[in-house]
């Protein structure tokens, strides 16, 4: 994992007390994934390979937000207004102008939200107790690493391994300042 900050314990915790608040915002969170992976899809539609690879994502995403959506059902939970994600928020504000950067920074900065992604379902998965449940979660934690390989591979068709080395480094020292002033909340970020 390229994490430079591990999630805290105390998150984890504060997950396993408010599961049904997580469960809600984790499924606000595939829902939002598709949308950024379809938004890609129309911000690059010159780019065959980003597009293949966005509307796979999108379905994929869109397959966890139904997963999600039947735990919820069974739960008897609906979902609740969506709360803005401070985390991604805070990311897309590094985002720099220009379409080649713009778009190398699209691509790191979405491995990286999936790298947290992966970090913190894997968190959650390790603490479940066995079951289907964290079954789900084990699977949802391998699907957002490969998730952050694929954001990794396309960067590197369009960008030098050194520039992508470079804006990585300086991406992941922002994230880790941004992950360490998160409030603590049941929340995916």
């Amino acid at each position: 994992m390229i994490l430079k900050t591990p999630t805290s314990s105390d998150w984890v915790q504060k997950v396993l007390e408010n599961f049904d608040s997580f469960l809600i915002d984790h499924a606000h969170a595939e829902k939002k994934a598709s949308g950024m992976a379809m938004s890609m899809v129309s911000h690059y539609p010159d780019k065959p390979d980003i597009v293949k690879a966005m509307v796979d994502l999108a379905l994929e995403e869109m397959i966890h937000f139904k997963q999600v959506m039947k735990i919820l059902a069974n739960k008897q939970l609906t979902l609740i207004p969506d709360e803005k994600d401070i985390y991604v928020n805070n990311l897309r504000k590094l985002f720099r102008k220009g379409t080649e950067f713009y778009l190398m920074d699209r691509l790191i900065i979405g491995g990286i939200i999936e790298a947290r992604g992966a970090e913190r379902f894997q968190l959650i998965a390790n603490a479940l107790s066995p079951g289907k449940l964290k079954q789900f979660y084990l699977q949802i934690a391998a699907s957002e690493e490969k998730h952050y390989e694929l954001f990794f591979e396309l960067a590197k068709k369009y960008f030098s391994n050194d520039a992508i080395a470079q804006r990585t480094e300086f991406l992941l020292a922002e994230e880790a300042q941004i992950v360490d002033k998160l409030p603590l909340r049941a929340l995916l970020h």
